[in-house]
């Protein structure tokens, strides 16, 4: 098992409010990047918005390989993203892609 750092962009669609946002960084503490060596190194942010509507969220998943790590990771995200009132519709994500991993090796 490894650790993978993914990045998944996507596009809030309705204005995202300071609660919502709140609500979603709660949501995804848990899997901060910055807890590994990798993310924090390259000072990820867990969340960032754009003034667009566009963001990235970078989780730390731990899986048996990439595709289990990006479909954990969106999962998650989906997940956060529902819990700040948000559906698949309002804030559509794009692909996960695997910004770092660490074997522990």
């Amino acid at each position: 098992m490894a650790t993978y750092v993914i990045t998944i962009p996507g596009t809030f669609l309705q204005e995202i409010t300071d609660t919502a946002r709140t609500t979603l960084l709660r949501q995804l503490r848990p899997a901060d990047p910055k807890q590994t060596a990798f993310g924090e190194a390259e000072d990820l942010d867990l969340l960032t918005v754009n003034e667009n509507g566009t963001f990235s969220i970078r989780l730390e998943v731990e899986a048996d390989d990439i595709r289990g790590a990006e479909e954990h990771a969106k999962a998650t995200a989906s997940a956060a993203l529902r819990d700040a009132g948000f559906s698949d519709r309002t804030a559509p994500l794009g692909p996960a892609t695997v910004t770092g991993i660490d074997t522990g090796a």
